[in-house]
């Protein structure tokens, strides 16, 4: 069995108010997550937290680390979230338009598996190459899908930060999951946009190839990208195997 070394780090950034951001990172579980929250009047901070401590709520006490269960465990916890979110917009009309992004990683016997909904990204690197598993649910990232823009116009396009799935914004949920083996010196890194608006792939893979150890290798990813400008909340999770 693999160990893991987890950290998880948020940042207000330069320009926000409020950080809507959440994680969590739970090495006795084998588990960790980051939630960007969106929408209404601090609400966001709300759907984020929620979608935290329902997942949270949901692997505690459950010592099966089968990957059907750890599956089921990741299912769950996004539908919960989804439902209560849903529920407190219903209760509380000033929250109307809040939701979250979010990207969970949980480990299981076999392997990880990674749930995905939004513009959260889950990286992974291996042997010195660093892999995007996840795919933006934006509508610039289905533009270049389908062939209508350049990865180049990806970065300025003005509706980039255009979502199309959240946990939160609609009863049928759409999840990605991502199934896979892990191997020594594998690091995972969950991140919200904050990071990756700010900072491109190849300094990202500069500073997870560092000789830092992982907490540090976090506050770097932060520390970067508040120099870029930091103008959302940045937050960083990551999860090295051992």
């Amino acid at each position: 069995m693999h160990e893991k070394i987890f950290f998880g780090k948020t940042d207000i950034g330069l320009k926000r108010k409020n950080n809507e951001d959440a994680f969590v990172v739970s090495p006795e579980l084998d588990f960790c997550l980051a939630a960007d929250g969106m929408g209404g009047a601090a609400a966001g901070e709300i759907a984020s937290q929620i979608f935290a401590d329902t997942t949270q709520e949901i692997f505690t006490g459950n010592t099966d680390r089968s990957q059907k269960e750890v599956l089921y465990r990741i299912q769950k916890a996004f539908s919960a979230a989804n439902e209560k979110i849903i529920e407190d917009i219903i209760q509380n009309a000033s929250h109307k338009g809040m939701g979250c992004t979010a990207e969970l990683l949980a480990f299981s016997d076999e392997g990880f598996i990674v749930g995905h909904i939004g513009d959260s990204r889950t990286y992974r690197l291996r042997k010195g190459r660093l892999e995007q598993l996840t795919q933006d649910h934006t509508i610039v990232q289905q533009q270049f899908e389908e062939g209508l823009i350049s990865a180049d116009q990806i970065k300025q396009h003005p509706l980039r930060n255009v979502i199309f799935r959240a946990v939160g914004i609609k009863e049928e949920l759409a999840l990605d999951l991502i199934i896979g083996k892990i191997f020594e010196e594998d690091i995972f890194l969950l991140c919200s946009d904050g990071l990756t608006d700010m900072i491109p792939d190849e300094q990202i893979l500069e500073i997870l190839c560092s000789d830092s150890d992982i907490p540090r290798k976090a506050k770097e990813l932060i520390e970067e990208a508040k120099v870029a400008g930091g103008i959302d909340n940045i937050t960083v999770v990551l999860a090295a195997i051992t």
